[in-house]
């Protein structure tokens, strides 16, 4: 897959306003042809200076039918998504015009090198971090880091409980605001269980929904109410990272750093220090 780091790489070749040259950090060039666009590849002068650079040759990258031109603009910066796009396009190269005129190109698209990071949450509500992350990875925030994410939310609903975790759920019986009852099946977590030990005794029964005990992949990141869980770890023998139910999106952002970073340095057996 060819896809430049960088939009500021990629220029535009309308006309030769400079002769034979091009702006010095241009390495690929993107030009209107009569049969559609023309992608370029160009070796400028390494000896140049100034602003603009004499081309010592060019290489053509893909032309005609191979080139498709993506109808709307986009975030530049949001590499996943453009190489998804890329794929879908059912072209060898696919040129993307960004919201402020930026251009780029993903040619022979290919997600293999990315790395799945595999997401543990639950809903109902709204699954904060499942969301965080997509409200994230929309804004292009993780563009530099190639990762992909694989969400795995748990509709807890599915589980039938008589009470449920907390009212703003919408459910109707729930462990924060109703009395519990012999024989009543609890959804709730290792927080829930202390809770019901507590005001109960041991005659409630409750089934486990925390989204961290649902890891079976790694690299992971789950969501938990126990703090003390925090930061990269192992868990059931996979490596990942746990961040708090009201993590903020700059904790969340910063999991996903940690563990990509920490993931590819021990090349693919992360760390839990």
């Amino acid at each position: 897959m060819i896809f430049p780091p960088h939009c500021k790489y990629v220029g535009m070749a309308t006309g030769t306003p400079c002769g034979d040259k091009v702006y010095f950090l241009s390495r690929y060039l993107i030009r209107e042809t009569g049969s559609g666009l023309e992608v370029l590849e160009v070796e400028t002068d390494p000896e140049g200076t100034g602003l603009m650079r004499c081309v010592l040759s060019t290489r053509v990258l893909a032309a005609g039918d191979e080139v498709y031109r993506y109808p709307d603009p986009v975030n530049v910066h949001d590499r996943t998504c453009l190489v998804k796009e890329a794929i879908r396009s059912g072209h060898r190269c696919t040129v993307f015009f960004g919201h402020d005129g930026q251009t780029t190109f993903v040619i022979d698209p290919d997600l293999s090198g990315f790395l799945c990071i595999h997401i543990y949450d639950i809903a109902p509500p709204r699954p904060h971090l499942s969301a965080t992350l997509q409200d994230l990875e929309g804004t292009g925030l993780f563009g530099d880091l190639e990762v992909i994410f694989e969400h795995h939310v748990q509709d807890i609903r599915e589980i039938e409980a008589d009470v449920y975790p907390c009212r703003v759920a919408g459910f109707s019986r729930t462990l924060d605001a109703d009395e519990l009852h012999p024989g009543d099946r609890v959804a709730g977590c290792l927080t829930a269980r202390e809770l019901v030990r507590e005001c109960y005794g041991e005659g409630i029964r409750v089934e486990n929904i925390c989204p961290l005990e649902a890891v079976v992949e790694e690299p992971f990141i789950a969501r938990c109410c126990r703090s003390e869980r925090g930061g990269l770890r192992r868990w059931n023998g996979r490596f990942g990272a746990v961040v708090h139910w009201g993590a903020s999106p700059r904790d969340i952002a910063e999991a996903v750093v940690r563990v990509a970073t920490a993931w590819r340095e021990k090349d693919g057996e992360g760390s839990d220090r």
